[in-house]
């Protein structure tokens, strides 16, 4: 057997260890702290939905953030591109007689309308995107509380429109639908070559023709679309759209997505970035259903998502040398330098 043939179910299976490690080792560490404490992570049938609506909302909001992030781009817009898509796409749908798949289509639509104005926005007026983002949440957000008046939106009853959000194994469709859509667009695509050619040199990209408009304008609509999904799951599940957003009350939803994103960043490495934003969300979706199960204080679990992220960033800072005291690396050098020394 040759060498390279010997290599590959090693490299198969430190891709796959490497994957699956931290949503295993989390969602184990988590399932043995509820039995602990004589709970369970999912004690009925309803947790299933609860647990893969969390994922799906994760997920969408990790990728939709990623997509401009990685490019330099801070999008603070997310939130209420999320609100305004579900304020519009429900008022056509609950005075117009619509159902459920009525209501996730016109946010879909109205999530690409309203992203691409903020990414058209962005590159029409050349000022930093944080700034511009900035500026575009606070006009969704004023948008939707003057469209509903102030008065928030509620599905009371409204049982067609949150057939989606209640079936476990349709929200599992759109999942896997945006994952399969999201690694066309950005890994096997024209434009998703062009994406990572701007992502990786911009300058030397726009000197060889590569048009960046274009192509920012794509990414903003692509995340408003993405945005919308996330808007339209919260607003069902909860059963009301909460307007009382005004001053940026709108972009917390943003911050969220920050540790699953490094995470999916980690997890990428060994597979597939995308895969590993839909296991980063699976990781942090076990999080929110032992605070669900333990009662954790909001308050609480705040913190807890802080120090992860810090310990995570830390972790990413100086991942050679926790390898090496972990492998004992560092001991096994000191030897043979000592012995090197002697001789």
């Amino acid at each position: 057997m040759s060498i390279s043939a010997m290599s590959k179910p090693k490299k198969l299976a430190k891709g796959l260890l490497g994957t699956l490690i931290i949503p295993v080792s989390v969602g184990l560490i988590l399932w043995l702290i509820c039995s602990l404490n004589g709970q369970s992570m999912f004690p009925n049938d309803q947790s299933i939905t609860i647990f893969i609506r969390g994922v799906a909302t994760v997920m969408l909001t990790t990728i939709a953030l990623a997509i401009n992030l990685n490019s330099g781009r801070f999008d603070f817009s997310l939130g209420s591109v999320a609100t305004l898509s579900a304020v519009i796409s429900s008022q056509i749908t609950l005075n117009g007689g619509g159902n459920a798949f009525t209501m996730l289509v016109l946010s879909i639509v109205f999530g690409i309308i309203l992203g691409a104005l903020s990414g058209g926005i962005y590159v029409l007026l050349r000022l930093p995107p944080i700034i511009t983002s900035l500026g575009v949440a606070l006009l969704y957000e004023g948008l939707a509380f003057t469209i509903t008046k102030g008065s928030n939106v509620s599905f009371y009853g409204k049982n067609d429109v949150t057939a989606i959000t209640t079936n476990p194994i349709l929200i599992s469709v759109v999942i896997l639908a945006v994952l399969a859509v999201t690694v066309i667009l950005f890994d096997h695509s024209k434009f998703g070559y062009k994406y990572k050619a701007l992502m990786a040199g911009q300058k030397v990209s726009v000197n060889t023709g590569i048009r960046e408009v274009p192509n920012a304008i794509i990414c903003y609509a692509f995340s408003g679309a993405l945005m919308s999904i996330v808007g339209y799951l919260t607003a069902t599940s909860v059963g009301t759209i909460s307007v009382d957003i005004l001053n940026f009350g709108s972009i917390g939803i943003m911050f969220s997505a920050f540790l699953p994103m490094f995470i999916g960043g980690f997890i990428g490495r060994f597979s597939n970035d995308k895969l590993g934003y839909l296991l980063a969300a699976v990781t942090m979706t076990f999080f929110s259903m032992t605070y669900s199960a333990l009662n954790v204080k909001s308050s609480t679990q705040s913190i807890i998502s802080a120090v992860l992220l810090v310990v995570f960033l830390i972790y990413l800072s100086n991942e050679r040398l926790v390898k090496d005291i972990v492998t004992f690396r560092h001991i096994r050098n000191s030897r043979n330098n000592a012995v090197v020394g002697e001789e």
